[in-house]
């Protein structure tokens, strides 16, 4: 065989090779391929090893993966005319492998930049105290929106979440001598609820001690081996417990002048 011979059968194993490589795609589990053959859509080719004609036929992978994309933070003024920053996270994935190609030329980039005004709708649709405390109503609202548009070009949003609402160094203040307010306001009525039952039970506790006077005594002993507890020099003495030591004193003197007086004779009367 003459040298130009093997030059042109190297060259025809080459160029088959390249042309074999280029007719051999692979598709992975988590995709789908879009077979397009002189620029019209032929059908979907599933997982797998798949053939086909080099130059004319086209077969765009597309992943059917959750993709997480992060809204970035936007600033918007709430239906109360508050300016705050939220940001956001959504998370799509691809349900229609042809029309993620054919409807739309970039779904990431168009899911993107519909999410973020479609936030700022929704919240500017709600005042500060429901952005805070109904953010589970709003994720719903966004996510809502979002399906309805992005279905055509057969992406599903799967869930949307705010992530972080920054508010302005003035409302932050302002709120906090609200809840300052608030829980104060919470103290003074407990406390006063515990001054109506102290004060019942004190009444009940009176009336008690008032039927049954020894048990004031006792309460006042009490009260003298509570003070004592803590080695204290000083003693108090209530003043029921001092009139009790008069009276004492009082019987115990006439207990005596009795003792000292002569037996058998009687107390002569004056005329």
């Amino acid at each position: 065989m003459d040298p130009t011979s093997t030059y042109i059968a190297i060259a025809v194993a080459v160029l088959l090779l390249i042309l074999l490589k280029m007719s051999i795609r692979i598709v992975r589990q988590y995709e789908q391929g879009v077979l397009f053959r002189l620029g019209r859509v032929i059908g979907v080719r599933m997982p797998g090893l798949r053939f086909i004609i080099p130059v004319i036929d086209r077969l765009p992978l597309v992943s059917l993966r959750i993709v997480t994309m992060p809204i970035q933070s936007q600033g918007i003024i709430t239906q109360d005319n508050v300016s705050v920053d939220i940001s956001a996270v959504a998370y799509y994935r691809v349900v229609d492998a042809v029309k993620s190609v054919v409807a739309i030329e970039n779904v990431a980039a168009a899911i993107d930049q519909i999410a973020q005004t479609t936030l700022r709708k929704v919240v500017g649709r709600h005042s500060l105290d429901q952005t805070l405390s109904e953010t589970e109503r709003i994720n719903t609202d966004i996510r809502e929106i979002l399906d309805q548009l992005t279905l055509a070009w057969g992406v599903e949003v799967v869930l949307v979440e705010l992530k972080d609402i920054q508010l302005p160094d003035s409302m932050k203040r302002a709120m906090a001598r609200q809840a300052e307010a608030e829980r104060e306001k919470r103290a003074k009525i407990i406390a006063a609820e515990g001054e109506a039952i102290a004060a019942t039970a004190l009444g009940a506790a009176s009336d008690t001690m008032m039927a049954h006077p020894l048990a004031l005594q006792l309460r006042n002993l009490q009260s003298l081996v509570e003070i004592g507890v803590d080695k204290n020099t000083t003693v108090v003495f209530p003043a029921p417990l001092m009139s009790t030591i008069g009276e004492l004193s009082a019987f115990l003197a006439r207990e005596n002048q009795a003792a000292s007086a002569p037996t058998g004779k009687s107390p002569v009367k004056a005329a």
